[in-house]
Parts: C-alpha cells; sequence; structure tokens
C-alpha cells in the first residue's frame, strides 16, 4: 500500500537529516559514527525501492518497465523485488540463498584445484554421487587443464536461490582460459549441480 512507501521514505529523510547533522552533533573522537550513519541511509533507501516497487505491481506496472527504470533486465528485476508462488503448492517461495553458500561453493573450488576429489564427492546428495565418482570427478578437472592450464585463482562467488536449490556462480582463471563454477547446493548443504562452464557460455 501507498502507506508502506511512504513510511519508507519519511524513514529515508530522517536517517538522511541525522547524517547531514553528524559532523556538527556527532562525536569527534568517533569518526565511524558517519560511517555508520552512511549505511543506514543505504538500508533506508533500498527500503524505499522496495516499497517503490511493490506499488509500481500494484499499480499493474510490468516487470519489464521496472527492470528499465532499474536498469536491469526484467528477470534481475523479479529476482530481486518479486515474491514469486510456488507452483506446487500456491505458497510463497523462499528466495533467499543459503547464508553460507559462498563459503560453500569457495571450498569446493579449492579442494578441486588441490585434488581433494574425495572430499568433493562427500558433499555430494545420493543422486550426484551415483552418477559422479571421484574418479570421473578428477578426469573432468584434467581436461579443463588441458584445455586452459592450470588454475591460477577464483573470482567473487555470486549466490541466488531457484526453489528449492542455492545456485552459485564463481569465475574461475586457468593459465589460459576463463571459465564459472556453477555449484547447487540443498538447503542441507549437499551438492545438488556442479559443472566447469567456459566463462563465454556462462
Amino acid at each position: 500500500m501507498q502507506h508502506k512507501l511512504t513510511e519508507a521514505l519519511a524513514e529515508l529523510m530522517a536517517r538522511s537529516d541525522r547524517l547531514l547533522m553528524a559532523p556538527v552533533l556527532g562525536d569527534p573522537a568517533d569518526p565511524t559514527r558517519l560511517v555508520l550513519g552512511a549505511l543506514g541511509v543505504r538500508e533506508s533507501a533500498e527500503r524505499v525501492v522496495i516499497a517503490a516497487v511493490q506499488q509500481a505491481r500494484r499499480d499493474g506496472i510490468s516487470w519489464q518497465a521496472i527492470g528499465d527504470a532499474l536498469g536491469v533486465t526484467r528477470q534481475a528485476a523479479f529476482q530481486r523485488y518479486g515474491k514469486p508462488v510456488d507452483p506446487r503448492t500456491g505458497a510463497p517461495m523462499n528466495t533467499t540463498p543459503l547464508s553460507d553458500a559462498t563459503t560453500l561453493a569457495v571450498t569446493v573450488i579449492d579442494d578441486l584445484a588441490a585434488g581433494r576429489w574425495e572430499d568433493v564427492t562427500a558433499r555430494f546428495d545420493p543422486t550426484m554421487r551415483d552418477g559422479l565418482p571421484a574418479t570421473a570427478l578428477a578426469g573432468a578437472w584434467a581436461q579443463i587443464a588441458g584445455l586452459a592450464g592450470s588454475y591460477e585463482s577464483h573470482g567473487e562467488t555470486v549466490a541466488s536461490r531457484a526453489a528449492d536449490i542455492t545456485i552459485t556462480n564463481t569465475p574461475l582463471a586457468f593459465e589460459a582460459g576463463d571459465f564459472v563454477a556453477r555449484i547447487s547446493f540443498r538447503d542441507d548443504r549437499t551438492i545438488a549441480g556442479l559443472h566447469i562452464l567456459e566463462a563465454s557460455s556462462a
């Protein structure tokens, strides 16, 4: 409703006013108060965006138009601000990725890079364990090394949720090529999917 947007704007204005007054009224011995105030303004601004998107949707505005306004695709806008409904149950879907998904993904990548195949497969769910033994995983990693040389480093992991799975995408740098590790985790933190994709097709 409109009042949610009004409340979010009022909160943003109050935090902005406090931030503007901080250099005068704040404690000069504690400069972190200004940083904390700025973070509060950013959080309030995000709540304004959320309320504005919800209001736009209630007014019949399409996800395409909202995405255009945000400078992202309609799918990215929906994934960030939408409220998907599970077609199996009619209930709202959980869209929050596992809190430690990025750490889990980096651990798996570190194990792959170190040749700890058994450690990786021990994290597999039963279907993955039956379909991809440690020897096959080692062979797949060797094939990538044959195409692009030695593994060098990984970039920042991005996590998102799709239905019951958290999907992580992590850029991988090899000597002569770039790839993306796409690892899917169930809520029990077992691995439901593991793919190493060429960066151009990821």
